[in-house]
């Protein structure tokens, strides 16, 4: 096996005061301590005050007002000095201690571009309630047309393939995590593995999926995702892609 990749985990968070402490504890004690970074929204909450409480657990905190979550993942992405880079919201946490080392391990004995994992929805209050189990499978490009997608959470990209096709494109609102990986994993094709494991748990909650309406708005931004990198869904990919959810409640951990 090659030398395990350094790693870095962007943190996102606007007064999330009630949620962040679960994720920083699940970041700092991973078995494979990464680079953190706490990217901060202007909380007025007491967010920074549990973020203050790692000290120097923390590599980077920068708390400023912005243009949204993924432009505060910008942010973070261009601070980030691992070679293999995840983003773990406030509100979520990873599965148990070895999440990132298992990353490490299979980066390194694949020399992939990328890899991701499976992730569990929980009861915003009771974490230890499991609502929804996404199992991602292994990976195949054309799975892509029937609305499949790695669960963004559990993506770990190396840094330099976001030196080299970008960061998350703003315009795409909520889509923004989906186009980043039709750019990369199709348009793109960098290489990825996967983790046949659970490495996220991400409490339930979401705009996109809220109403009817949210849904179809949610479907436009993601026929954008693909316009923007000159490919041309199926018919039904777009609709297939929440249908797909159907399942998770199938399929409890």
């Amino acid at each position: 096996m090659s030398s395990l990749p350094s790693i870095s985990v962007v943190t996102v968070a606007l007064n999330a005061a009630d949620t962040i402490g679960d994720c920083l504890r699940s970041v700092h004690s991973q078995n494979y301590p990464p680079e953190h970074i706490v990217i901060d929204g202007g909380s007025v909450d007491g967010t920074l005050d549990r973020v203050a409480d790692f000290g120097d657990k923390i590599s980077k905190v920068v708390s400023e007002l912005d243009a949204g979550i993924y432009s505060a993942m910008n942010k973070g992405l261009g601070l980030a000095t691992g070679e293999m880079i995840g983003i773990l919201n406030a509100d979520d946490s990873y599965a148990d201690r070895n999440s990132l080392l298992d990353v490490a391990k299979a980066c390194a004995e694949s020399g992939v571009d990328s890899c991701y994992g499976d992730l569990v929805y929980v009861d915003p209050v009771d974490v230890t309630k499991v609502l929804r189990s996404w199992r991602a499978g292994e990976f195949s490009r054309k799975q892509f047309w029937w609305g499949w997608m790695p669960p963004h959470p559990t993506f770990f990209v190396r840094r330099k393939v976001y030196e080299r096709y970008g960061t998350f494109d703003t315009s795409l609102g909520s889509a923004a995590d989906y186009e980043l990986m039709v750019r990369f994993l199709l348009k793109q094709q960098i290489t990825t593995t996967y983790v046949s494991k659970t490495l996220v748990r991400m409490r339930c909650g979401g705009a996109s999926n809220a109403s009817l309406k949210n849904r179809i708005l949610a479907n436009r931004m993601d026929r954008r995702a693909w316009k923007v990198n000159g490919l041309q869904p199926y018919p039904w990919t777009l609709w297939m892609k929440p249908l797909r959810k159907v399942g998770q409640f199938l399929k409890r951990c």
